[in-house]
């Protein structure tokens, strides 16, 4: 061995004439950019500022005036849908995502998980050296897959990110949220009571990540997708933010229609001969509710407002940040919305959702004495319908639907550097799949053939590149088809065929409409009547998309989809052990107490009669249930949206080793309760070493949902479920806690169906 090749020349540069072992390193192509990926959730067309509503939004005002702004971009309706068409380019149901990362029905288009033939943009640009950065909303793998075990493969580090800092879930609480680091349950960096909000914690993120890689490798570029809560129900921001809406929007969503469209009209956002299509249906008018009822609606859609301003606030913060860095000039900055504002908050709205959907009844006048609570730590705000009509403003109906309200959404384009059009519109049409072939067109760079060995699906998207030079360029020309929920619509060449699907009814008996979206952008002309050939050609043509792309067979079945998919997950399993030590645990992966009698009993040793804490809680303040020692008696709380029912025992626990638990018994089984109704009687016992030690009665429990928030043993690591301070950490000894399910679960799967529609 030479003095001057100390191990023989072998590594790194093999025999003389031999390749060297390693592949060559990716290199990326000549002045690539960085790119920044804002996106907002159930955010309507005309929410933000530079779209025509009072909602403050400066930074995304400033870098609309600063780029472009698009009237036509089209989402599919969805939030795990919009995101499987953005990341991949490819159409939703063709990916595996045809609905919610929820369930999985077997078909090929509804799996819930992004196909391996599917790359991601992360997994396009990783080859040619960008790095890539996931902060936020995940949503793209089934939340059965969420757990400490995963599996990770549909992760963002199993798609392509190199760092990742959010959720999976469709939603968290905003001050404590369900965090992931990489491929690990966190606990949030902070509390509520210390100024801890989610997004300004994202954006916190987002900067580090990208201040890190600026110190590392300068001459590589970025991806960086952030996807924040905002303004996914809860709707939740600070007390002072949200107060300050109360003026504006006190004339109600009749008028802040009217004033929306007409700052549109005045902006060049929509057509100066657009009409204002009537009230969706369901949605009174203004004038028609009392004065209770007013204030209440006009706070919630206050907190919908404040919790947008304050993430705007804080995306200046990240804007800031790439000008001080000097590399804002070279970044393209993408700002949208997944879909259209959400109607998952009913005719009233919510305070608190986590009770009805148990079938705890929110009144106007509970509503009304929780006002100044609205927004805060333990409520689950969500807002009326109207407001969420006159978010989508000039357009109808709402996210889930394929119709303008559910699908047409704001989208901002800035890119110092390329973008010469400072401030100018772009009316051509374009749909979520066609992101990443834009970013790849803008980037200079194909997609592969293969990733990892697999080969690759066809990008079904087309860039629209040369609209951003060219405010003449024409729209794609293939049709795009769109399905959620049977609801049904295909746009081609200007034109637009949409059906509203009611559920439960023969998808044959569906009214198609169409519109001429050229002369009618808020589809209030139908003329189906007028143009019938047209009409039956486009309806043949979405048949034909539909097969192409893996949307068949037509599944409008929320009840059982929900019910079977938990079913399938858990329906073996009757028995949990956690172990002392252990970390979170996502609701999904969770035991499924609902509707069914169980045991929990911890097994713990107390050394000392004051010890006290936490022994088991799946949950937070607003909905949950928490077992734990207090004041030397054990305790159970049933936390159903806020409402405590509390059983304590009728001794207090001595010191030695002891075994801790409740036992609840459903004592009525019968058939699933008529809409809005509670079912069945359920006891709870307390048990200290197998005795009993105290009990309860109550109507109230877990027929739907338990929580959207984890479970954590030995401590309530977030909001707290009961009347404690979290964490609680046990003080005595806690070796394991074991839940024991009966087989006389009796689901309602129309009751989970809206429980989960509302989460989405």
């Amino acid at each position: 061995m030479s003095a001057d090749k100390p191990f023989g020349g072998t590594i790194g540069n093999t025999v003389a004439g031999s390749k060297p072992w390693w592949p060559p390193t990716p290199q990326p192509p000549a002045d690539a950019p960085n790119i920044l990926v804002v996106l907002f959730d159930d955010v309507g067309f005309s929410d933000f500022g530079c779209y025509g509503s009072p909602i403050r939004t400066p930074t995304i005002d400033r870098l609309a005036a600063e780029g472009l702004r698009y009237s036509g971009f089209h989402t599919t309706a969805m939030c795990s849908t919009t995101r499987a068409a953005l990341l991949t380019g490819r159409n939703h149901h063709s990916v595996g995502v045809g609905c919610l990362a929820n369930f999985d029905s077997g078909y090929p288009g509804y799996r819930g998980k992004i196909a391996r033939e599917a790359g991601t943009l992360a997994e396009m640009l990783k080859a040619h050296a960008y790095r890539n950065y996931m902060i936020g909303k995940w949503h793209v793998t089934p939340l059965t897959e969420s757990g400490a075990t995963g599996p990770f493969d549909g992760w963002p580090l199993g798609r392509g990110f190199d760092r990742f800092y959010g959720f999976l879930d469709a939603e968290t609480d905003q001050y404590a949220p369900e965090l992931v680091s990489d491929n690990t349950h966190i606990d949030p960096p902070g509390t509520y009571t210390d100024g801890y909000h989610l997004t300004s914690d994202l954006i916190d993120q987002a900067i580090r990540f990208i201040a890190d890689h600026t110190a590392d490798r300068p001459d590589l570029p970025w991806l960086t997708w952030v996807a924040l809560g905002a303004c996914h129900a809860p709707h939740q921001a600070p007390a002072d933010i949200i107060r300050g809406y109360d003026a504006i929007f006190a004339n109600g969503w009749d008028v802040e229609r009217e004033l929306r469209l007409a700052r549109q009209k005045a902006l060049g956002i929509v057509p100066p001969e657009t009409r204002m299509p009537a009230r969706n249906d369901g949605v009174k008018a203004w004038g028609e509710h009392s004065a209770d009822e007013k204030r209440v609606f006009t706070r919630l859609q206050s907190a919908f407002a404040g919790m947008l301003d304050h993430a705007d606030r804080h995306l200046a913060r990240l804007i800031a940040f790439l000008e001080k860095a000097g590399i804002r000039d070279n970044t393209l900055i993408l700002v949208l919305s997944d879909n259209g504002a959400s109607q998952e908050g009913g005719p009233l709205g919510f305070v608190n959702a986590m009770g009805p959907y148990n079938f705890r009844p929110e009144p106007v006048s509970e509503k009304l004495r929780r006002l100044d609570d609205i927004g805060g730590p333990d409520t689950h705000t969500n807002f009326p319908r109207g407001w969420a009509m006159a978010s989508n403003t000039p357009l109808r109906r709402y996210k889930q639907n394929t119709h303008g309200g559910g699908i047409r959404d704001p989208f901002v384009i800035s890119w110092p550097k390329r973008i010469a059009s400072k401030g100018e519109l772009r009316h051509q049409f374009v749909h979520a799949c066609d992101l990443t072939p834009t970013l790849l067109d803008l980037v200079g760079i194909g997609a592969p053939q293969q990733i990892a060995g697999v080969a690759q699906m066809p990008i079904e998207g087309e860039s629209f590149a040369r609209s951003i030079a060219d405010a003449s360029a024409p729209s794609k020309p293939s049709p795009q088809y769109f399905e959620m929920f049977g609801h049904r619509g295909l746009w081609h060449r200007g034109w637009k065929a949409v059906s509203y699907h009611p559920p439960g009814t023969p998808f044959e008996n569906d009214k198609w409409e169409l519109f001429h979206l050229e002369q009618d952008f808020s589809e209030v002309d139908d003329l189906a009547a007028r143009e019938p050939d047209r009409l039956a050609q486009m309806v043949k043509m979405w048949w034909s998309e539909a097969e192409q792309h893996n949307v068949l067979p037509l599944d409008d079945r929320f009840a059982q989809r929900f019910a079977e998919n938990a079913a399938r997950f858990q329906g073996f399993r009757h028995r949990f052990v956690f172990h002392a030590g252990m970390g979170h645990v996502p609701t999904d992966v969770a035991p499924d107490v609902r509707s069914r009698s169980y045991t929990i009993e911890a097994h713990v040793e107390i050394g000392d009669a004051n010890a006290e804490g936490v022994l088991i809680a799946h949950g937070d303040a607003t909905s949950g249930y928490s077992l734990y020692v207090k004041d030397g008696h054990l305790v159970h709380d049933l936390n159903i949206g806020g409402g405590h029912e509390i059983v304590s025992s009728d001794r207090k626990v001595p010191a030695g080793a002891h075994r801790l638990g409740v036992h609840v018994e459903r004592l009525v089984r019968q058939t699933p309760p008529a809409k809005g109704s509670r079912t069945g009687v359920s006891a709870y016992t307390l048990l200290i070493d197998g005795e009993p030690a105290g009990s309860l009665q109550t109507q109230l429990g877990f027929h739907n949902l338990i929580s959207w928030s984890g479970l954590d043993i030995g401590r309530d690591r977030g909001s707290p479920v009961s009347h404690y301070d979290a964490p609680f950490e046990f003080t005595g000894r806690l070796l394991r806690v074991t839940v024991v399910m009966h087989d006389d679960q009796k689901l309602d799967g129309n009751g989970i169906g809206g429980a989960e529609m509302a989460r989405q």
